[in-house]
């Protein structure tokens, strides 16, 4: 019998600048299969949630430099962490209605008072999360990039797949844009603080939505990166292409105002994708290395054409 993969243990971020109240907490869910990561202030709180990708939160409610409840409202701002992601919040001072509802309205699963009663605590608890791993199976599954509303790669690739079929059975062109939001210091996104960016991933999915043809798949493939696979669009067709989105996507940034990036691209096409020989997976490699080239070697050009 093969042997199974191992199972990943729940990760709890706990943020608390008690001690004891850490310790009680991580003692009680421990056995369950916890980890553990910590954090004694808001800030901390809110910098782990978004880059440790926690399975669920327990803040304090008095953080010693801002109410847990305003971590919790931040945190909630973050796009790295899902709605699904529970959020408690507990507090060893008196439990107030108001409290409860502040908390609720922060994105808060639940607020908790000290003592907790860990038999009711622990069965909260396994419900949200099975909530949540059932949430992030779906999304695993999905077609769909949550965050612009475009096609995910695994989703891209399927398209791109039906689009290229259509193409050979009727020895008609197709043509790939890759799209990409390049700092001002040559660096690629992704590699280091990218949170203005978070921020108008939104609107850049709908800028791509309304500039792009019907037609067209449009995917993002990873952080401020994206494809667009262009059915029956030459060479000719594919430049005209490029041209409208990088123009529509750099009048978004501009008016963001949010971070100073140029918007690069680069393009591959076939007038004949069944006497090419090519496939559309070699469609999007191609724009993308032309793309590369540009992301390297900044210079006057925005768009590139592969050549090869």
């Amino acid at each position: 019998m093969a042997d199974q993969a191992p199972v990943r243990p729940t990760l709890a971020l706990i943020a608390n600048d008690q001690e004891w109240s850490s310790r009680s907490l991580e003692s009680t869910l421990a056995p369950l299969g916890y980890a553990f990561i910590r954090a004694y202030n808001g800030q901390q709180a809110i910098e782990l949630a978004g880059d440790s990708s926690p399975d669920v939160i327990i803040i304090d409610a008095t953080l010693p430099d801002m109410p847990g409840i305003e971590a919790c409202r931040r945190i909630r701002r973050d796009p790295r962490v899902t709605i699904v992601t529970p959020i408690i919040v507990t507090t060893a001072g008196r439990l107030t209605r108001h409290d409860r509802l502040e908390a609720l309205k922060a994105g808060a699963w639940d607020f908790c008072g000290w003592p907790i009663d860990v038999e009711e605590f622990t069965l909260r608890l396994g419900l949200y999360l099975k909530a949540k791993l059932e949430a992030d199976q779906t999304r695993e599954d999905s077609l769909i990039d949550h965050d612009t509303g475009l096609y995910n790669l695994r989703g891209l690739m399927r398209r791109a797949r039906e689009l290229g079929s259509d193409a050979y059975r009727h020895s008609r062109a197709l043509a790939c844009v890759a799209l990409a939001l390049q700092p001002p210091n040559g660096m690629m996104i992704g590699n280091g603080d990218d949170s203005e960016l978070w921020e108008i991933l939104e609107i850049l999915g709908d800028a791509l939505k309304t500039n792009a043809r019907i037609s067209d798949a449009v995917g993002r493939v990873r952080l401020g990166e994206f494809l667009v696979v262009a059915p029956a669009t030459d060479d000719v067709g594919a430049l005209t292409l490029a041209e409208r989105l990088t123009t529509a996507i750099q009048g978004v940034v501009e008016e963001s105002e949010k971070a100073p990036l140029t918007v690069l691209a680069g393009y591959h096409a076939v007038d004949d994708l069944r006497e090419s020989g090519v496939q559309p997976s070699e469609l999007m490699a191609g724009a993308t290395t032309a793309l590369r080239r540009l992301q390297i070697d900044p210079g006057e050009a925005r768009i590139s054409r592969h050549v090869g």
